[in-house]
């Protein structure tokens, strides 16, 4: 993997993501204002924290970034997390007791956040999965009918048979009258995989009813919304941990092997989707209006830990960007052929409104969460979610890379000129 090293010349092209990046570029637009055209989208585990132990240089980084005497940020900033089983301000409250900052749940993107402009599945019955208060993520999404899945083992008790002290044989009486679940929300890793994974088949099996064995299988399944795809990430342990990724691989494995048939997401959202990306450019270019600035973000710059996943989904956006720079609508049939999912982002978002006018996305990898300059070979392409493959080697090479959060921010203030108009 090619690494972009600091020493390099400011003066030189770097290929990214198929895109040259010209700093002199960026340079030259420092000098048509004397306030920032820039903002920061960071990742949480990895960059700022490890499990609960906050990273060294983390609060010093912020401390660049924020202005004490008028207690708002100087830099338009928000936190793009794939964690998906917590809600924001919670995240937000964390963020600033390790900061030593106040941080508002209005700076914070979730996994599941973009969940809030898919209008049309708030009405339907859904089973969500995941751990923590999920029921209240979902309804505050917007869900209104919800489901989760020990509601649904006790309504199906002779479902859950792994773990033999947990097992029910007697049916419920009720079993055939409970409403047919329409979708099914997976926001997080359950607890208990074996019990959401074969509650969660018997449910796609069913086609939502799963108070009788099915006559046939009916493909086209439920749909299925899913957030947080990463397949590993950093907490205490000296080595990377599963994520909801390695769930996701697990059921999509198991219900191909029981069916026969691949199984299909109807919207994955979190990184490194492109629709999680540009549902945090609207809220970075909110941030910027909140603090002041009068001309929106023009150079978003995301910091990460996780090739697959970060970086991956910051030059994917930066594609995303030049092609908007080319065309003033992108057709769901274009998006389609060069790898978004089942939906265009335009249409999608159009409903946030016109907060937009980023020009370009560079990413810059961190050496203290999942990626290391030891182990950092090691990372296969084929980590990335099995809806974004194949890939190319390119889009997984940052633009930068860094030891850490601190020296990423003293690197963005160097290419944005920013010290010498913040004097």
């Amino acid at each position: 993997m090619a690494v972009i090293s600091l020493r390099k010349s400011t003066c030189q092209l770097f290929q990214q993501g198929g895109a040259r990046f010209d700093p002199l570029r960026v340079l030259s637009s420092r000098f048509e204002s004397t306030e920032p055209n820039f903002g920061i989208m960071f990742d949480i585990d990895g960059v700022i924290v490890r499990g609960r132990t906050v990273l060294p240089f983390a609060p010093e980084a912020f401390s660049k970034l924020f202005d004490q005497k008028t207690q708002q940020f100087k830099i338009p900033s928000v936190f793009v997390t794939n964690a998906g089983n917590s809600i924001r301000q919670e995240k937000a409250d964390k963020l600033s007791e390790w900061l030593n900052i106040p941080i508002t749940e209005d700076q914070v993107v979730m996994a599941h956040s973009p969940l809030r402009m898919f209008n049309e599945f708030h009405n339907k019955h859904v089973l969500v999965t995941g751990q923590g208060p999920v029921e209240f993520i979902a309804r505050n999404l917007g869900f209104k009918k919800v489901t989760t899945m020990d509601q649904l083992r006790h309504a199906f008790p002779a479902l859950d048979a792994v773990d033999h002290k947990r097992r029910r044989a007697a049916a419920c009486a009720f079993e055939k009258y409970f409403p047919r679940i329409e979708a099914v929300v997976l926001f997080g890793e359950p607890v208990r995989w074996e019990t959401s994974l074969q509650l969660l088949i018997d449910v796609l099996l069913s086609d939502g009813q799963p108070s009788a064995a099915p006559e046939k299988i009916v493909y086209p399944h439920l749909p299925i919304l899913a957030c947080n795809m990463d397949l590993q990430w950093m907490a205490e342990a000296v080595m990377p941990r599963f994520g909801h990724g390695a769930f996701l691989l697990c059921l999509e494995n198991l219900y191909k092997k029981v069916t026969g048939h691949e199984l299909v997401y109807t919207a994955l959202v979190g990184k490194p989707s492109e629709i999680t990306y540009r549902h945090s450019e609207h809220v970075l270019q909110e941030q910027a209006l909140k603090i002041g600035l009068k001309k929106p973000v023009r150079h978003i710059y995301c910091i990460g830990d996780n090739i697959c996943t970060d970086i991956f989904g910051a030059n994917l956006y930066n594609k995303y960007l030049q092609r908007a720079r080319d065309t003033e609508i992108i057709s769901q049939v274009q998006a389609q052929n060069i790898g978004h999912n089942s939906r265009s982002i335009d249409n999608l978002l159009g409903t946030e409104g016109e907060l937009k006018g980023a020009t370009s996305c560079y990413s810059i990898l961190v050496e203290t969460g999942v990626f290391s300059r030891t182990g950092g070979s090691n990372v296969s392409l084929d980590h990335s979610p099995r809806d974004f493959l194949p890939v190319e080697n390119s889009y997984q090479e940052p633009t930068f890379s860094t030891e850490n959060v601190l020296g990423a921010v003293d690197l963005i203030f160097e290419m944005e000129n920013y010290k010498k108009n913040d004097q």
